[in-house]
């Protein structure tokens, strides 16, 4: 079999682009490639819509050097990689919806050799799946699901492991699964890893590599809902949560996580839904944490709505990214309650984001605005810290001084 040097990624995201610019660093031939055109032409001319550490200097490298460009269409190539996003449903239930598409779009250009990579979180049997609508579609060739290590095309799960605002470096220093539907197609995905992949990288089945990504997250969502859970407990008894974690803490076996404002991101609040969608009867624990870290925003917003008393009062949102230093709202418990906030019936409400340039579009003509620190201080009669963005760390003192302050996150308690 030939080696592997022209590669396809389909989704130009928050794991796709930076996936195709480090193959392309590593100095393979890289075709990226996203339905939405705009994007497309942002990264064939050099540049990110993304905001990610050290992304738009790969990328501008690449891109000059020849070795990444992207188009709405997929190639033929010798690799595939899917990298789209699998949101939920508004019942929580699992959508693949774009994986399938993802999976449809490089059907005519697949020929004997390849490999197709799913990377998208994805429900257990989804390479399995894959294989059967590629069969489907391209009755010429064989796949390993019906024809184990004699097959024409191999497939493989391959889950992303990257914490935003530092994923080139994780994707070459965290170690890999690599879940084939066949030990050739294991291999053949170790190739391709291996061109930048410095962590270990374990060969599994794909089912395996399947549920380890969405244990992973579901066993964080877990640890985030016993602190969460703890700080609503300290609340109704009157108890500073954070003394609490800080000495239990001290125990060599205790490791108790910083309660928030909820959880968001593109995994965490979402991957265990995957879990629990397949096995409704027995992943109680995850449905409660679930459970939990919802029902942390919503005591949440009742504070801030309790402190506020009357609709016009000026609230203050102090970040609106699902975690700290990054410009990421994916599943944001901030975007969550500045929507109810404003459902409610709040006319003067303003966020403080200082990742972001505007607030997105969807808030065009409601009452609330994007401004900076200062401005939020000086008019705000309630001020709530979502996120511990670094620049409100350097203006505790400032903070505190706020009329009413709401502090889910312990930005203050140091």
């Amino acid at each position: 079999m030939s080696p592997i040097r022209k590669v396809a990624v389909i989704g130009l995201g928050y794991v796709g682009l930076p996936t195709a610019a480090t193959l392309a660093n590593a100095g393979l031939d890289v075709l990226g490639v996203d339905i939405r055109e705009t994007v497309v032409r942002t990264i064939n001319a050099g540049q990110v819509h993304i905001s990610e550490r050290d992304l738009d200097a790969l990328v501008q490298e690449v891109v000059k050097s020849g070795r990444l460009r992207a188009a709405t269409r997929p190639a033929a190539a010798d690799a595939f990689v899917i990298a789209v996003p699998t949101p939920v449903n508004g019942d929580n239930t699992p959508n693949m919806t774009l994986v399938d598409g993802a999976v449809a779009s490089i059907a005519s250009v697949l020929k004997q050799g390849d490999v197709v990579i799913i990377e998208s979180t994805s429900t257990v049997g989804t390479t399995e799946r894959a294989a059967r609508q590629l069969a489907a579609a391209r009755p010429d060739l064989s796949f390993p699901d019906t024809h184990p290590e004699t097959a024409d095309v191999l497939m493989a799960y391959c889950p992303e492991r990257v914490l935003p605002g530092a994923t080139l470096r994780e994707l070459v220093q965290n170690s890999r699964v690599l879940g084939g539907l066949d030990e050739r197609s294991s291999q053949r995905a170790l190739e391709l890893y291996g061109h930048f992949v410095q962590g270990e990288m374990m060969v599994a089945s794909a089912r395996v590599a399947e549920m380890s990504k969405l244990s992973e997250n579901a066993f964080r969502d877990v640890n985030i809902a016993f602190a969460n859970e703890l700080a609503m407990i300290c609340e109704d008894l009157d108890i500073d949560v954070w003394s609490v974690i800080r000495s239990a803490n001290l125990h060599p076996r205790v490791k108790i996580l910083k309660p928030g404002a909820g959880v968001g991101g593109h995994c965490i609040p979402v991957d265990p839904w995957f879990i629990i969608s397949q096995a409704p009867t027995t992943a109680n624990l995850m449905r409660m944490a679930r459970q939990t870290n919802h029902a942390r925003t919503h005591r949440v917003l009742d504070q801030i709505v309790s402190a506020a008393g009357s609709k016009d009062t000026p609230i203050a949102l102090l970040g609106l990214s699902y975690k700290a230093n990054i410009d990421d709202l994916r599943e944001s418990p901030s975007l969550e309650l500045l929507d109810a906030l404003l459902n409610d019936g709040f006319t003067n409400i303003k966020v403080v984001e200082p990742n972001i340039d505007a607030l997105p579009a969807a808030y065009d003509g409601r009452p609330v605005r994007l401004v900076d620190l200062n401005m939020a201080l000086r008019e705000a009669r309630v001020v709530a810290v979502l996120v511990d963005h670094k620049e409100f760390q350097s203006k505790r003192d400032e903070i505190r001084r706020a009329l009413v302050t709401i502090d889910p996150v312990g930005l203050l308690s140091i």
